[in-house]
């Protein structure tokens, strides 16, 4: 059974440097029912765009808590 977490994030793109320089390789972000989750950084390289990183997002983890898959499911500026 897939877990599904929805986060809402908002990361410009000048501090998206940091990810890929390697500086930063964990992100920490609030769920939107108020769960802490850390989460390899190198996942929202599908979902970056210009401005940056900034929405809603649904968080997919299986049954052993490895990533599945990421997709932005809201708009959030």
């Amino acid at each position: 059974m897939y877990q599904r977490l929805h986060v809402v994030l908002k990361i410009p793109s000048h501090q998206l440097l940091y990810y890929y320089e390697g500086e930063v390789d964990v992100d920490v972000a609030k769920t939107t029912d108020g769960r802490i989750i850390r989460f390899p950084a190198n996942i929202l390289r599908s979902v970056v765009q210009n401005h940056g990183v900034y929405g809603t997002f649904e968080l997919v983890f299986d049954e052993n808590h490895k990533f599945v898959s990421i997709s932005r499911i809201g708009d959030h500026r």
